[in-house]
């Protein structure tokens, strides 16, 4: 089976830099793919995208040197099984609060008996390789999403899970649930102190940190800090960003700054 470089890169204390997609296009996957991400996630929670247009992003990707992975739109067992069958090599499951759907999450992307998947690997043979069932289960990532105070309480019992390989932060989520204001980058003491808190605990539970950045700064800032795998910004963001940048390049002016929600 096709190893996937995103454990290796964890286990050797690698930067993960992971591109972020919510446009549904197959072209667009591909352009990302090339630009030297190591792996890029399609959006299947915020992003205007359906299981078709997520299946040709994965077919995309897969031509690239980026791993394909995928955020479900919720804990639920068939979407996550079927993206998996579909190629993705990852998966990032949002609002994640309580040991029990941890295990949930967990269970769906691992054949019994680590898990309840259900077998019909599809392309993922393809990509993967003949013997992708026999090895699915080491190679597949699993992030669990901390999005709320919930999830913070119960964090070490969620990183406790087997076969949880770590969790992401929405800090949108997080500043929204924590400060009444969703702010990616809140300096906010109560959110500040809960970032900590996830990545201490992370590091004392080998288990990969991510979080979700506004930008390509932000991203730096978080990986001196400790993350292992941090998203500088998405497609959106990114094309938004540089069309603003343009127009006021011609124009001989500075480019507004947005808010630092995320858009």
């Amino acid at each position: 089976m096709r190893k996937n470089p995103l454990k290796a890169a964890f286990r050797q204390q690698q930067p993960i830099i992971n591109g972020w997609l919510a446009i549904p296009s197959g072209y667009s996957a591909e352009i990302a793919g090339h630009q030297g991400y190591d792996c890029v996630t399609v959006d299947l929670q915020h992003g205007m995208i359906d299981f078709a247009s997520a299946l040709s992003m994965l077919q995309a990707i897969s031509a690239t040197p980026a791993t394909p992975l995928a955020r479900v739109g919720s804990n639920e067992p068939a979407q996550i099984m079927r993206l998996l069958d579909a190629g993705a090599w990852g998966i990032i499951c949002p609002m994640i609060s309580t040991p029990e759907q941890a295990k949930q999450f967990v269970a769906a992307c691992r054949y019994p008996p680590l898990g309840n998947r259900s077998f019909g690997p599809a392309r993922a043979l393809l990509y993967g390789g003949k013997d992708y069932p026999q090895y699915a289960n080491e190679e597949i990532l699993t992030l669990a999403m901390i999005e709320t105070r919930e999830g913070l309480e119960h964090l070490d019992a969620i990183l406790d899970t087997d076969g949880l390989d770590g969790v992401f932060i929405g800090p949108n989520d997080l500043s929204l649930t924590l400060t009444g204001q969703a702010s990616a980058e809140s300096q906010h003491p109560e959110m500040l102190e809960a970032i900590e808190r996830v990545l201490t605990r992370c590091h004392a539970n080998q288990k990969l940190a991510g979080i979700f950045c506004t930008s390509g700064e932000a991203a730096a800032t978080r990986l001196a800090q400790g993350f292992h795998f941090v998203t500088p910004a998405n497609d959106v963001m990114q094309l938004g960003r540089a069309a603003r940048e343009a127009i006021a390049a011609a124009q001989g002016k500075t480019a507004p700054v947005r808010g630092t929600s995320g858009y």
